[in-house]
């Protein structure tokens, strides 16, 4: 099984050893914090979203049926780099799924039912923002499943994941790692702006207060369902623009994809019909106030 100490926290004035110290960095491509330059980080962005471009166009060529799941803590950036991927993508082939809390019918369905229907055809890529894992995480921390429930999740999702790939599904499962004060500090700037307060909830303060659990509920996760036909890929994340180009740099990395791109097309000359149009002034317009 893979290294699962993404979350935890280190000693005062220790170093984490999967990060590169900022004094070790180019400062032609980094900043004095450490960061990647927003020019450098922009046109990298730009990049990588062409590529993925080309991917859409040949997964869709080939039939492929792939399935991406994000899961993490709140505020680790799952939305931000889905955000990112949607971007240049056509909403026919790259399509986003995030459920509702299920609904008093879902509730008595099998667990997976729910989600099976979201499940890619040929040609499209389904991104999952928070999966099937809720029962392993956020359910089972907070106390919304029984512990049955929770320990026939982890025996039978493996399983059900093995199916998913025997029957043609690409899946890959990324966890985005954020740490303690890093969430903090991001819940305090939703906070501070009226116009992203919207985004902490009451389940993101429970979530915040206990930590630890969720590292623990994390940590068993993976001892489960880190599974050679569908590993976990751990992105650390206290750093959004490196974990969003580190991220959509492992996606493209899993396709041995070809530029399919169509050649632009010849635009046709309008019909020449006859037709005399009704006056403008019988339509309303939206007035214009720019």
């Amino acid at each position: 099984m893979m290294n699962t100490d993404t979350d935890r926290e280190l000693p005062p004035g220790a170093d984490d050893p999967r990060v590169e110290s900022s004094e070790d960095r180019d400062p032609e491509l980094y900043n004095k914090k450490g960061r990647l330059k927003k020019s450098l980080y922009e046109a990298e962005l730009g990049r990588l979203q062409e590529e993925l471009v080309k991917l859409q166009h040949w997964l869709q060529q080939r039939g492929l049926k792939v399935l991406i799941i994000f899961e993490g803590r709140g505020s680790a950036g799952k939305g931000g780099v889905i955000k990112r991927i949607t971007e240049r993508t056509s909403p026919r082939i790259v399509r986003v799924v995030a459920l509702p809390k299920p609904t008093e019918r879902e509730q008595t369905q099998w667990y997976f039912q729910r989600y099976v229907e979201h499940l890619p055809a040929a040609g499209e890529m389904v991104l999952f923002d928070r999966s099937w894992y809720n029962r392993s995480n956020v359910e089972w921390v907070m106390g919304f499943c029984t512990e049955d429930e929770h320990r026939e999740f982890l025996r039978s999702c493996p399983e059900f994941e093995r199916m998913l790939v025997r029957s043609g599904i690409v899946l890959l499962k990324y966890w985005f790692s954020v740490s303690y004060d890093e969430q903090r500090k991001r819940f305090e700037s939703r906070n501070e702006e009226p116009l992203k307060r919207w985004k902490l909830s009451d389940m993101d303060l429970a979530e915040h207060e206990q930590y630890v659990r969720y590292s623990m509920a994390k940590d068993t996760t993976f001892q489960y369902t880190d599974i050679k036909q569908a590993p976990w890929y751990v992105v650390p994340s206290d750093d959004k623009r490196n974990a969003r180009l580190n991220c959509i740099s492992h996606i493209l990395s899993q396709f041995d994809y070809k530029d399919v791109v169509p050649d632009p097309v010849q635009l046709p000359d309008r019909d020449a019909l006859p037709y005399v149009r009704p006056p403008m002034s019988d339509q309303t317009f939206v007035p214009q106030v720019y």
